[in-house]
């Protein structure tokens, strides 16, 4: 059986902002809808750490929480008002007010929504995660995403992340997911 193919001819009038929790798929499923649709991908936290030239620990140790997450707006605000693309955010970009309606004001977010258990077996193997850097990461993975999903939930659009999904196939869900709500994002060309 032949893999279904990427929908074809299609516009991307606003960006695509992808939000959710460390492990949801934010990095990997935007790269891959971003492929489909033939636009750019930009991730937030990597445009930071270019326009500073150091990393985000580093950014936090120097200048602390408060002043990177004014710069994340500002960044956020930047990307948002270039050519339309699919942007991956971090975890915390979502949670502030500012970026939330800013998003929805110039684009359109999306909350890649996968269980605790998912998020797990995907984050638990890998160091790459300073706030999973506890005594018990599971349990603060957990606290963490006990704050964070109601907040994630004022995402203009929910897509499940998980079941098993190829990163091709969650491509195709948001892409279905924004031709059936959200046709003034994504239109298919006449």
């Amino acid at each position: 059986m032949a893999e279904e193919q990427p929908h074809k001819h299609v516009i991307l009038r606003k960006t695509v902002v992808l939000v959710g929790m460390m492990g949801a798929g934010k990095t990997a499923v935007g790269r891959t809808l971003a492929a489909q649709l033939g636009v750019d991908f930009l991730d937030s936290d990597h445009e930071i750490e270019e326009a500073a030239n150091m990393s985000i620990a580093e950014i936090f140790a120097r200048d602390g929480e408060p002043f990177f997450r004014d710069k994340e707006s500002q960044v956020i605000e930047r990307l948002l008002a270039g050519t339309p693309c699919v942007l991956s955010t971090g975890g915390g970009a979502f949670l502030a007010e500012r970026n939330r309606q800013m998003i929805t004001e110039k684009g359109v977010s999306i909350w890649l929504n996968a269980d605790l258990e998912v998020l797990w077996e995907r984050v638990r193997h890998k160091d790459t995660r300073p706030l999973l850097k506890t005594e018990n990461p599971k349990k603060t993975l957990s606290e963490i995403f006990q704050t964070r999903v109601p907040i994630y939930s004022l995402a203009d659009m929910s897509v499940l992340s998980g079941g098993g999904a190829t990163l091709e196939e969650m491509g195709r869900r948001v892409q279905d997911a924004l031709l059936q709500e959200r046709p003034d994002v994504l239109e298919v060309a006449t």
